[in-house]
């Protein structure tokens, strides 16, 4: 397991031409407070203007919100093993809804999130799929330059644009309101490693699917 970065910390991204720095600061009070302004169901958060990428009924009985980076390697293992038999059993059927929210360790973990949303709410699971399934190949390519185009090939694999993807790494904004709303996530359900679950309300860390599915059984009483 990974830890999450801190409240105070430095984010990177890729701009036109190299690379830019915000400070992105703040302490627990001033997370607690936008942690309340942020809701467990899906939709899109009015406080920092990011969609929340949810998968399954809207309706169903059971809330899953997963907390994963995409450069923890046993976040890879979750989505190779875990969430697709979660999502196989318990989401395809329409008990579950399954939330995925970011948690980022590195400016890597941000990159890749930034080529994960490009393609909207319907490529994301794709994309993420891609991102996890390629993780010891993109993040280990080498240099920055190297692991940005590593992840570029990953939105063009997903059918998006040269020039889509690189408005979408090259968007500051975009990636100052996602730190802000993975913090106060964060801090809303102390998440302090990944993957964490949070299922409705209750958070768990990471387990085999036998465990999951007694806990969701129990939930749902079967």
């Amino acid at each position: 397991m990974n830890r999450i970065l801190a409240t105070t910390a430095i984010v990177f991204a890729v701009a036109a031409g190299g690379y830019w720095f915000v400070s992105q600061s703040g302490n627990e009070t001033a997370m607690a407070a936008q942690a309340e302004s942020v809701g467990d169901a899906s939709g899109t958060s009015a406080e920092f203007g990011i969609t929340e990428m949810t998968m399954g009924d809207p309706d169903a009985t059971i809330e899953i919100i997963e907390y994963a980076s995409f450069t923890c390697p046993h976040c890879a293992t979750a989505h190779a093993n875990l969430v697709p038999q979660v999502k196989e059993n318990y989401v395809d059927t329409g008990k579950v809804k399954f939330t995925h929210r970011e948690v980022y360790f590195d400016k890597y973990g941000m990159w890749a999130s930034l080529i994960a949303r490009c393609g909207g709410e319907a490529k994301y699971f794709g994309i993420i799929d891609l991102i996890y399934k390629g993780q010891a190949q993109w993040a280990r390519a080498g240099n920055d330059a190297a692991i940005a185009d590593e992840l570029r090939k990953i939105g063009r694999l997903a059918g998006i644009g040269k020039d889509e993807l690189d408005a979408c790494m090259s968007d500051g904004e975009k990636l100052k309101n996602l730190v802000a709303w993975y913090q106060a996530n964060a801090t809303a359900h102390e998440i302090q490693s990944t993957p964490s679950f949070v299922v409705d309300g209750k958070k768990y860390a990471n387990m085999s699917y036998a465990e999951f599915s007694a806990i969701l059984d129990e939930k749902l009483g079967e």
